[in-house]
This record gives structure tokens, C-alpha cells and sequence, in this order.
């Protein structure tokens, strides 16, 4: 034991709860007391997964079908649509510029490669996320102001 153990277990507290307060994820710090005496500290936690989204199929009037061959497997999963744009970072994703503004894009909306769709803020800096090509808006799948994680499918274009 060192004579620094006293201080060095409220510092270590102390970056607990910085941790905690500001939603991260992993900290890591090194504190020098002087030649050959130094503290190495690493705190991490594991935040629970977001709870998934349910969206619910829009009904339309039914009407007799023809009979016909069956049609191929079609996934669920957003992440596998081939016009996911997906989360390159962990972070919060916001889908205008400030509180108030109006949305980057909307539902419907036509895009062109470049075009911000929304912002993913990671470590208080805020990183536009570009839609990789052309095309409407099919699906926006994260709320504004929601966690994201990386590879998370964020918006669904046609």
C-alpha cells in the first residue's frame, strides 16, 4: 500500500461518478505523484442495451389475391434493408441542427449523396451524418435525442 491510498480511492470514486454523471462508457487516467510513483486508472461500465423499437406495419384494405409463387423471405430487421444507413459511432443521435429547428429530413423526403440526414454527437463534438447516395427517405428509425450505438441502422432509404 501506498501513502497515497486514502486519496487515491476518493479520486477513483470520484471518477466513478463523473462516469456516471456524464453517461460514459470507459475512462481511463494517469496520475503522478513524483519519480517512480504514478497511478494508473482505468474505470468502465457497461451501459444497458437501448430496449428495441417495434414499429407496426401500416394496414391497407385487403383485397382477393391471385394465386401466386412464394415470394422471398423478406428480414425484419432494419440493419439488414439494403438502404440502411447505419451509425459509424456510439453516441446521440439529433435530427436537426438545435432544439426547435427543423428536422435535416423527414419521411418522404428526397436526399442527394452528401445531403446531412442527422447528427450523431460523440464525446461533445457534433459529427454530421451524410446519406451515402441519392434517394427518398423511406424510414427514420432513431428518435431525436436517442442513444445509438455503432453499426445501428439510423434512417431507411428507397
Amino acid at each position: 500500500m501506498t501513502k497515497h491510498h486514502e486519496s487515491d480511492v476518493a479520486f477513483i470514486k470520484a471518477l466513478a461518478e463523473l462516469l456516471r454523471e456524464n453517461d460514459l462508457t470507459e475512462l481511463e487516467v494517469m496520475r503522478e505523484y513524483g519519480d517512480d510513483d504514478s497511478l494508473n486508472v482505468r474505470v468502465s461500465r457497461q451501459l444497458p442495451a437501448p430496449a428495441p423499437v417495434h414499429y407496426a406495419a401500416p394496414t391497407a384494405p385487403v383485397a382477393p389475391a391471385a394465386p401466386q409463387a412464394a415470394a422471398p423471405a423478406v428480414s425484419t430487421d432494419p440493419a439488414q434493408d439494403p438502404g440502411a444507413v447505419t451509425s459509424p459511432m456510439v453516441g446521440t443521435a439529433y435530427l436537426s441542427a438545435e432544439p426547435g429547428a427543423a428536422a435535416f429530413v423527414k419521411v418522404g423526403d428526397t436526399v442527394s449523396e452528401g445531403q446531412t440526414l442527422l447528427i450523431v454527437e460523440a464525446m461533445k463534438t457534433m459529427n454530421q451524418i451524410p446519406s451515402p447516395r441519392a434517394g427518398k427517405v423511406k424510414r427514420i428509425l432513431v428518435e431525436d435525442g436517442a442513444p445509438v450505438e455503432f453499426g445501428a441502422p439510423l434512417v431507411i432509404l428507397g
